[in-house]
């Protein structure tokens, strides 16, 4: 029997053309499904994760940010936080705010129909779209919404400098 001649370029990289071979992979390969090792080792219960403390975790804050002529507002809903209870740090392109909403227990775990709300920790830095000046930043709470002002610097500002003789 006559064996098929393979091409130049087969012969010189030492391949084969995909003719050469059967289809053998027709069945489909299931793979085991993935057990939780936490739950096996009983940490999920102990508050454990991966062998260690499980860290609490922290929720981002949502914020809507906007331009006026002359400032940059930062807006996000903080309802429930004490003002205390909130960090505000401002450098000239950047704005974080730290947080912690604490939950009064008022209900035990297995009455609960629907937990949505987010308890604890939270925290978002926001890289501002132009320079402030950080000293005339100015932050209000009304109604649960938290308010940051933060006056643009302007660039393009001129300003003429005597010259005085002495």
């Amino acid at each position: 029997m006559a064996k098929d001649k393979r091409s130049f370029f087969e012969r010189l990289t030492g391949t084969a053309s995909l003719d050469d071979y059967n289809d053998s992979f027709d069945e489909e390969i299931i793979p085991a499904p993935k057990k939780d090792i936490r739950v096996e080792m009983g940490a999920e219960k102990n508050g454990l994760q991966n062998g260690f403390a499980e860290e609490e975790e922290e929720g981002q804050l949502s914020v809507d940010v906007y331009q006026t002529p002359e400032h940059i507002v930062l807006k996000a809903v903080v309802a429930g936080v004490r003002p205390d209870h909130l960090d505000v740090s401002i450098t000239r392109d950047m704005v974080t705010i730290k947080g912690k909403r604490e939950e009064q227990k008022e209900v035990t775990e297995e009455n609960y129909f629907y937990k949505e709300l987010y308890w604890g920790s939270f925290s978002r830095t926001i890289l501002l779209p132009q320079e402030v000046e950080v000293d005339g930043a100015e932050a209000t709470e009304k109604h649960g919404v938290l308010i940051i002002k933060l006056p643009k610097i302007d660039k393009d500002r001129e300003t003429k400098l005597k010259v005085k003789s002495n």
